[in-house]
């Protein structure tokens, strides 16, 4: 009995020790975000700040000429409106792909979205550019947002669930007369509501970090977002590493809470989609 609570005792230091190291490089970023540069670059490694003062709020308040505010409602419209476009895109695809299993265009969109879960993202820079320039929509949110929506691994996700959706009670819709989008969004994606919370978090964590196609398809600072703002902000202001931290903790807070709050509902959702594909 006593072997196995100093097991327990052991197994959770061991895992509080290891959450500390974990999450000692955002305290870091935190406690630097007040103190001047010349502080963090004389004692790096110090756990307090010398003062706590906000006077570097002022220095991010605007960066590359765009006030802070507009980095802010880009980050929060462009990464909103990417998970809706992209959770409804990738349902509908999966869906289709899956009741229309045997149709060799089918088969092929699928191997594509496997292969770009493997492609990065710095070789599809001069297809992108071209692609959204033939469509004029370099320069637009519409550009941007419809590059973000591409989620293959949300995809698979939808895919695997469809797959292990009672066959039966489809086929009955289909001969009561239902169609297809009726079966999909009366039938299916209720049953599939944990895969759907899934996807759209997912997708969200994802798009709220990602800079490259925003700085692909944006022509100016009126469309970018919050990380491509901290990339501006480290070459415009070179050695102060507090506004840096500053706006690296700006950046990471609503993401961080935002996993926090649905770091439940990933789990079960992609246990789900695991268990039933």
């Amino acid at each position: 009995m006593k072997h196995a609570l100093w097991l327990k005792v052991a197994a959770y230091g061991f895992a509080i020790v290891i959450s500390l190291i974990c999450l000692y490089p955002y305290y870091w970023m935190l406690v630097s975000s007040f103190r001047d540069t010349q502080s963090i670059l004389s004692h790096p490694l110090k756990l307090w700040p010398e003062s706590i003062s906000l006077d570097v709020l002022k220095e991010i308040a605007t960066v590359g000429g765009t006030p802070l505010w507009v980095y802010v409602m880009n980050s929060v419209f462009i990464t909103t409106a990417s998970t809706f476009v992209g959770t409804l895109v990738t349902a509908l695809g999966a869906y289709a792909l899956v009741r229309r299993a045997e149709s060799p265009f089918f088969k092929a969109l699928r191997m594509g979205f496997l292969v770009t879960i493997m492609y990065p993202y710095m070789l599809l820079v001069i297809p992108v550019y071209i692609v959204m320039y033939k469509l004029g929509l370099l320069g637009t949110y519409s550009g941007i947002i419809l590059f973000l929506a591409l989620g293959p691994i949300q995809f698979f996700l939808f895919e695997q669930f469809f797959r292990s959706a009672p066959k039966s009670v489809i086929e009955a819709a289909v001969i009561d007369g239902a169609s297809e989008f009726q079966v999909l969004f009366g039938i299916v994606l209720p049953l599939a509501m944990p895969v759907v919370a899934t996807s759209a978090i997912i997708t969200f964590l994802l798009n709220w970090s990602q800079w490259l196609p925003v700085l692909v398809v944006s022509r100016s600072p009126d469309t970018y977002t919050l990380p491509v703002a901290l990339m501006t902000i480290s070459g415009e202001l070179g050695v102060n590493f507090q506004g840096v931290m500053a706006l690296s903790v700006l950046t990471t807070i609503p993401v961080t809470l935002f996993f926090l709050i649905a770091q439940k509902r990933v789990i079960a959702g992609m246990t789900a989609g695991a268990v039933k594909g």
